[in-house]
């Protein structure tokens, strides 16, 4: 029987209507600003995070075109809870125009419903609905940074987006050919029912949506938009794309490649396999080649995309858990490092005519400023994978699940990846300890320093540190959430 929920939508609706709320303010109070359109955000964030608790156990909603299930409550966590941590970043030290714009706290509203409605379904059309409302908002918001850099990173971002909705569309209908559905639970019935006939369709099909999640969760080869983007566009909202749009793409590729990957002929699994090796090696030797520190985290934060893949590789519940807990704690460290990044910025002012954050701009950070550099050391650790900072958990939590699932071959070359990686990040803590410093007193460092910059600084970085004494009750509750769900 169709149904329709109230509380499942809350959320959602949430999102949404805060983002009327804030225009709203704009065009009945001239004189509201930015801390106005900020709090509202804030507040209409943290409401949908206390919508969440009433949430229960896979429920259907809106006519059963939502599904509230683990893997939906685990997702929006996440992504609410990045929105949360990385709207404190626009009370800036300095004025930079795109935070006095009521549009642009009303479109990172919809673009969290966009996402948040993405990942509370399992019908594939309200997922492609979803997930183009998310990435029209994050084109105009990435737009809305005033650099001649960010209108090409948002064209860039918009053209490589439209080419990728087309794809997964397309692989979509050919799903929809092959099962005569559009329900992600009847597609696997109808299959299972059939024995994976059509599975030529099947393989087509399972090729075009990777490739057009793919882009959004720039995987090799759908990767190469990604340095571009990020270094257009602004510290926050670089190190967002990094965490929310991606936990949005995994968490629709679990629902899909899940029971996908066990068709018989194994070419999906192939596929999945090939990817992901694809993508955790060539985004960690690509990052060893940059000079700039925004542009070698835009080429790591592929990597990191490529190690989480793994976990569609082995296929056990215990493996998507370890994907959320690994992207809960990449959360937390790239907040720090984007928003150490973010505190060096002015608004006109760049470091040199290439690069805003180049290597040389951290030398002999220790000196200058060693309260800073120390932080973002601990941040560059942590995605190097050195104990006892946040990743390395991930890490080794997910190595040893390749190893427990009989992937020798994968566990190998994620442990050997993973030390590779460790170059480019000790590369900036030798510029930041070991060199002389560079010609500037220190001050560049913090010329974008506010409060509220240095709470979620030192939020993120205590998280990073104390994650030893948190991450088995996260884990616990992550698997009962992926478990509960039938991951």
């Amino acid at each position: 029987m169709s149904s329709f929920s109230f509380v499942s939508l809350l959320p959602i609706l949430i999102l949404a209507v805060g983002g009327i709320v804030v225009l709203s303010v704009d065009l009945f109070f001239k004189n509201a600003g930015r801390n106005a359109f900020a709090t509202i955000t804030i507040a209409a964030l943290l409401m949908a995070i206390a919508a969440l608790f009433y949430l229960d156990f896979v429920e259907r909603s809106l006519f059963d075109a939502l599904l509230i299930d683990g893997l939906a409550k685990a997702s929006l966590w996440v992504i609410i809870g990045a929105s949360l941590l990385f709207m404190p970043l626009a009370f800036t030290g300095m004025r930079f125009l795109e935070y006095q714009f009521a549009e642009f706290y009303a479109l990172f509203l919809f673009m969290a419903a966009g996402f948040a409605a993405m990942v509370s379904s399992d019908n594939l059309i309200v997922i492609v609905i979803g997930l183009e409302t998310g990435s029209l908002a994050l084109y105009t918001l990435i737009s809305m940074h005033r650099r001649d850099k960010a209108l090409e990173a948002a064209l860039k971002y918009f053209t490589m987006g439209a080419l990728a909705a087309g794809l997964l569309i397309f692989g979509v209908m050919l799903l929809y050919a092959a099962t005569g559905s559009l329900e992600i639970g009847k597609i696997q019935s109808a299959l299972v029912t059939s024995g994976f006939e059509h599975t030529s369709l099947i393989v087509a099909a399972s090729a075009f949506i990777i490739a057009g999640l793919g882009f959004k969760l720039s995987i090799v080869p759908f990767h190469t938009w990604t340095p571009d983007v990020y270094e257009g566009s602004s510290a926050p909202m670089a190190g967002y794309m990094s965490i929310a749009p991606k936990i949005a793409g995994f968490a629709v590729a679990i629902r899909l490649f899940d029971f996908l990957a066990q068709s018989p002929d194994r070419a999906v699994y192939a596929l999945l396999y090939i990817v992901a090796v694809a993508t955790l090696t060539i985004g960690n030797l690509l990052a060893l080649m940059q000079d700039d520190v925004k542009r070698m985290l835009a080429f790591s934060s592929i990597s990191h995309a490529g190690f989480v893949m793994c976990a569609f590789v082995m296929g056990s519940s215990e493996a998507h858990a370890g994907l959320f807990l690994y992207w809960v704690l990449f959360l937390f460290t790239n907040l720090g490092a984007f928003a150490m990044l973010w505190i060096s910025r002015h608004p006109s002012k760049t470091w040199d005519i290439r690069f805003d954050h180049p290597y040389g701009k951290f030398s002999g950070m220790i000196k200058l400023s060693p309260m800073g550099a120390v932080i973002m050391a601990i941040f560059m650790l942590s995605l190097a994978g050195i104990p006892p900072f946040a990743l390395f958990f991930g890490k080794i939590y997910l190595i040893g699940e390749a190893i427990a699932s009989d992937h020798l071959y994968l566990a190998l070359i994620m442990l050997v990846n993973s030390a590779i990686a460790v170059y480019y990040y000790l590369k900036l803590i030798v510029y930041m300890f070991l060199r002389d410093p560079s010609d500037n007193d220190g001050t560049v460092y913090y010329q974008n320093g506010a409060v509220p910059l240095k709470i979620v600084l030192g939020v993120a970085a205590v998280m990073v540190v104390t994650s030893f004494f948190w991450i088995e009750p996260l884990l616990g509750s992550l698997n009962d959430l992926i478990v509960a769900g039938g991951y």
